[in-house]
């Protein structure tokens, strides 16, 4: 039996929400750790966040300004990235990853305590790749009339492959009153079951069954709907979410939910923890949980893939008459289908077939294209061996900019050093190590014990070992310096801060 909702006003307000929480290891060494793939431009200049964010511009309803559900370690990155678009929004951060259903309790918490009109929630990865945005648009806007109506909306791939990788959603009979027009939609289809990733065997009976479609992990629902439907299921996530949520700080866009509260927040995901009991299959067992919302699947062909290894990113890349993808400083001869990309160095191949090669500077792939998924176990080898290339680039991010460290010896370290306009490293001291600065362009405002004094192009200054410093860029441009240390322990790790304008 399907439960009825009372029919809300269709024209309800889209509220995109991004969860951004995963770590990508199947596309190391460009994927890392603390960088993952939905910060990267895998495709066009977007990295896969800021693209996931843009595609919503042409839903044409009244639309939000997007919500990032994040851990506190991408905070600086994906604001940098909205503020680049234009398109400032909420980041919830997560103290600790709990999986997607607590994530997007903690989204439709945000949600309705910044509007009171109870939006649909769009819940998107942040790491996908959609390449028919108009199909998509088209698709999202099905799916805000029939959440609009109180209703949980999924949307379905339609594969056109046994794919052995996803989950697959069987859809049923027809939904009616799509648009509250009364007439039936000409493609949703109440939600019958979902099953786990199959075998091949499987796989291939469920493509020529032909109601079977690929779990997408895109959702729509109000956020009212969404925690109702947890409370109703798992009435432990949405507690801990709720407590978490009453100890909420704001600090500019991020929101920081209380970290005792949500670290004992279960972990599981929204297709365990709810839509499995929406679906026709799961009412009719005993263990039904009453008052339910519909459960709604919607096909989707849009170009869709989750590249969740290099092989899935060969597959929607252009390639050339020979099959072969190349990206950066590549030349390629005499290959077929090969993904080659080069992040700093010229990579060359000649002569090979169904490879993957991909170079960055501290890290370089070569992998057949039929294994790509075992790309994990380098990375899993990586940290128990204790090596950083699996959690880090050489290249790191911070707040006020970046640096790349680009040379390392006994006691020594060479780092080039950008710092944005206005960007202001932390007040902070060093046990271990003593630094060299010097200034390639712009101005630097140094701080150096009780001293304050400004640092031009081709000058330099020292700080001693144990000397309190900060750094500062006061001017219009980027200042950018080559750093020498010099010690007996040069990690990251040896920073003592006393003052940090970014809370860190």
């Amino acid at each position: 039996m399907v439960t009825a909702h009372t029919p809300a006003p269709t024209a309800a307000r889209v509220q995109p929400v991004i969860l951004s929480g995963g770590s990508g290891t199947r596309l190391w060494p460009l994927s890392r750790e603390k960088y993952p793939k939905q910060l990267l431009p895998l495709i066009g200049e977007d990295s896969l966040l800021q693209a996931t964010v843009r595609r919503t511009d042409g839903i044409g309803a009244e639309l939000a300004s997007p919500m990032v559900v994040c851990n506190e370690e991408y905070r600086f990155v994906i604001a940098e990235q909205l503020r680049l678009m234009g398109k400032p929004g909420t980041i919830v951060l997560e103290p600790t990853g709990r999986n997607t259903a607590p994530a997007l309790t903690l989204a439709a918490l945000a949600a309705q305590a910044d509007d009171a009109t109870d939006p649909v929630l769009l819940v998107m990865p942040a790491d996908h790749v959609i390449l028919d945005t108009e199909a998509y648009c088209i698709a999202v806007r099905q799916g805000a009339r029939l959440a609009a109506q109180g209703m949980v909306v999924t949307f379905g791939i339609t594969p056109d492959a046994p794919e052995t990788g996803y989950g697959y959603i069987q859809s049923g009979a027809g939904v009616p009153g799509d648009g509250g027009d009364g007439a039936a939609s000409s493609s949703a289809r109440l939600i019958a079951r979902f099953v786990e990733k199959p075998d091949l065997k499987t796989a291939q009976a469920y493509l020529d069954e032909g109601s079977y479609l690929w779990n997408s992990g895109i959702f729509m629902l109000r956020a009212s709907v969404w925690l109702s439907a947890i409370g109703r299921c798992r009435a432990d996530i949405l507690g801990a979410c709720e407590q978490a949520w009453h100890g909420v700080t704001r600090d500019g866009d991020f929101a920081r939910v209380d970290k005792e509260a949500f670290a004992a927040c279960p972990s599981d995901s929204i297709d365990y923890a709810v839509m499995e009991r929406i679906t026709t299959s799961g009412r009719e067992r005993a263990d039904a949980v009453a008052g339910l919302p519909t459960g709604v699947v919607i096909p989707l062909q849009a170009g869709w893939s989750d590249v969740g290894a290099w092989d899935a990113l060969w597959k929607v890349l252009p390639k050339d008459a020979d099959g072969n993808v190349g990206q950066g400083d590549v030349m390629l001869h005499d290959c077929r289908n090969t993904l080659a990309l080069s992040d700093n160095r010229l990579v060359a191949c000649v002569g090979v077939s169904d490879l993957v090669v991909v170079e960055t500077p501290d890290a370089v792939l070569v992998a057949h294209k039929d294994h790509t998924q075992d790309v994990k176990k380098v990375v899993d080898a990586l940290k128990k061996g204790g090596r950083l290339e699996g959690q880090t680039h050489r290249k790191v991010f911070r707040p006020w900019g970046w640096y790349d460290s680009v040379d390392a010896g006994a006691r020594f370290q060479v780092k080039r050093i950008v710092v944005k306009p206005g960007g202001t490293l932390s007040l902070q001291m060093h046990h271990h190590r003593a630094e060299h600065w010097i200034v390639v362009s712009g101005t630097a405002r140094v701080t150096r014990g009780d001293e304050s004094f400004l640092v031009s192009e081709n000058e330099s200054t020292y700080i001693p070992l144990g000397t309190t410093h900060r750094l500062e860029n006061p001017g219009r441009v980027q200042l950018e310096m080559i750093e020498v240390q010099s010690g007996t322990y040069l990690g990251e790790d040896d920073i003592v801060r006393f003052e940090d304008m970014y809370g860190r």
